[in-house]
């Protein structure tokens, strides 16, 4: 029988047990009380039970014990009897304590994947087949430390992505997510402590807008290719997102109230919710985009299907448009090389520099509060960067003509 003690000159307890014939004691830092003695003991009669079925891993319990070399090196033998009633000997197996993380990976995809939607599955699945699995597959889910995840995040810092060394640190914090998620669940469900405590996300550096200004756009719009001339109109006065606009139906255009209903996108072919909830808005037309529709219409309004799409009625590839349509155009021109991404800032940018109300913009462009807004375009906001107090000036000139003097 094992005990829980302690040291007669620190008041400090431990455990006191016997392993493969082996007596061990394993000290804590924590002191002699009842609350203390009492969670030790149901540890330790964990332990036992689990050394009387088999099944006990020492470096479960106490992973940074120096008894594990130790017992390592012991060749523990049992005396067992082969079919042919001749005494040998064999070393004991030990069971596996918890599933090789292949397995458990697999089994959390499969009881996860109906709640997420079809494009998070597929880059769910990539990350675990090109990068988790890899790495993790072959190991016991329960013994993977902190150590070997910290080593496996750095290691992702020098992968070879295409022309550059090294994964972004954008995209890293996106294949550690998966990877925290697993191990949570399985330490909650197989009872041991998670390893992925204290590993913070990388610092992501922020990325510059850098919108179109009026005079880029009219050129852009006049010179792009006819029939995708009402496609960027829409892009750029509107706000919308790519998957947002590539999957917008005429059934969502109501040309009568000047609304596009945002209801659904089209995500690597297939049409899904939007990206969060406050993104299923109603976008309001301007005189340009209501135009727009209107001479779309006449192409592709008696199909009742999507409104931009290819001479077939097919989506448009995202790709194949940025890169004969979009990049080819900004290269002729001579206008700096952008995202396209870049024509929803520019909407941004250009409804605050019209002094249009930011809860309003927020709404437009389906953020859940105007904190992006005074964030990412600070510096668009009129007076909202400049320190000159011409605002407040003006007002007490417009209130006190007389008393205000310049």
């Amino acid at each position: 029988m094992g005990s829980i003690r302690k040291l007669a000159h620190s008041n400090m307890l431990f455990f006191d047990f016997r392993y493969r014939g082996v007596r061990c004691r394993e000290y804590t830092l924590l002191h002699d009380t009842q609350i203390n003695r009492r969670n030790m003991e149901k540890v330790l009669a964990r332990i036992e039970s689990e050394i009387k079925l088999g099944t006990f891993d020492y470096a479960r319990f106490f992973p940074n014990s120096t008894m594990i070399a130790k017992l390592n090196e012991k060749q523990v033998q049992a005396s067992v009897i082969s079919e042919t009633g001749i005494m040998q000997t064999a070393p004991i197996v030990m069971a596996p304590m918890t599933p090789l993380f292949e397995k458990f990976c697999e089994e959390w995809y499969e009881e996860n994947e109906i709640s997420w939607k079809r494009s998070y599955r597929a880059t769910l699945r990539i990350t675990m087949d090109k990068y988790l699995l890899p790495n993790f597959g072959q190991k016991e889910v329960g013994h993977i430390t902190k150590g070997e995840i910290l080593k496996f995040r750095s290691s992702l810092a020098k992968v070879q992505n295409g022309t550059k060394e090294g994964i972004s640190p954008d995209r890293i914090n996106h294949i550690m997510t998966p990877l925290r998620m697993i191990l949570n669940e399985a330490a909650d469900r197989y009872n041991f402590n998670t390893p992925y405590v204290g590993i913070k996300q990388l610092k992501v550096s922020k990325s510059d807008i850098d919108p179109f200004n009026l005079d880029e756009i009219s050129l852009f719009l006049t010179n792009i290719r006819h029939d995708f001339k009402n496609y960027y109109t829409v892009r750029f006065f509107t706000g919308l997102r790519t998957a947002e606009i590539d999957g917008l139906q005429w059934k969502y255009v109501d040309l009568e109230k000047g609304l596009i209903r945002v209801r659904e996108t089209l995500v690597n072919g297939y049409f899904e919710t939007t990206k969060t909830s406050e993104s299923m808005r109603d976008v309001v037309m301007s005189k340009p985009v209501y135009e727009a529709f209107k001479a779309q219409f006449e192409v592709t309004g008696q199909k009742d299907g999507l409104v931009f799409c290819s001479r077939e009625g097919f989506p448009l590839s995202r790709n194949n448009v940025m890169n004969r349509i979009w990049y080819p155009t900004l290269r002729r021109l001579g206008l700096k090389r952008r995202k396209p991404y870049q024509t929803r800032h520019t909407t941004a940018t250009l409804w605050l520099a019209a002094g249009e109300n930011p809860e309003w913009i927020a709404r437009q462009m389906g953020h859940s509060t105007t904190r992006m807004l005074f964030t990412v375009y600070s510096r668009y906001i009129p007076n909202l960067t400049r320190k000159d107090g011409s605002a407040f000036e003006r007002l007490l000139i417009a209130q006190n003509p007389e008393e205000v003097k310049p």
